[in-house]
């Protein structure tokens, strides 16, 4: 597999659960909780990091594979994140707070409005699954795994390919 398939590859999969995350939020209603908005970050970074790879070649392979590994690893960021938020929705371990902060000059009653109005989702309601397992589940599978093999991939001696 050449070092452009590989960014390319980079590039898509995580773009591919990003939209994925944002169709469950937009077209199926589902809204993101603050664990689930962490872990959409590094698949931007990811995808981001890997364009630049794209773009370094066939000038600069050095710069094109560290991106790669980078990509790779922000990739496993994301994963990390979700096996996390899979331990919360399990009740294996507390998540964050779902606190938000709130104007302290607000009278009592625009105060309660504020709160009683504030939409919160908890880290640790699972809205879908599917086989048994949320999306955090396959967040952790699917990006672990793909960090995990472009890691093996881009890392193997070049003799290989």
């Amino acid at each position: 597999m050449t070092l452009r398939t590989l960014l390319f590859g980079a590039i898509l999969i995580p773009l591919a659960l990003l939209l994925g995350a944002l169709g469950f939020q937009v077209l199926g209603g589902l809204a993101p909780c603050e664990l689930c908005v962490y872990q959409r970050w590094p698949h931007a970074i990811a995808a981001g990091l890997a364009l630049l790879g794209v773009l370094a070649l066939p000038r600069n392979q050095g710069l094109a594979k560290g991106s790669l590994v980078l990509s790779a690893l922000a990739m496993g960021t994301s994963g990390g994140i979700a096996v996390f938020h899979s331990g919360v929705e399990r009740k294996w371990w507390p998540g964050p707070g779902c606190a938000a902060s709130v104007d302290p000059s607000l009278s009592p009653e625009d105060y309660l409005k504020q709160i009683t109005e504030a939409a919160v989702v908890n880290c640790s309601d699972i809205p879908w699954s599917l086989f048994g397992l949320s999306m955090a589940n396959y967040n952790a599978l699917i990006s672990i795994g793909v960090s995990l093999g472009l890691l093996t991939l881009v890392l193997r001696p070049s003799h290989s390919r």
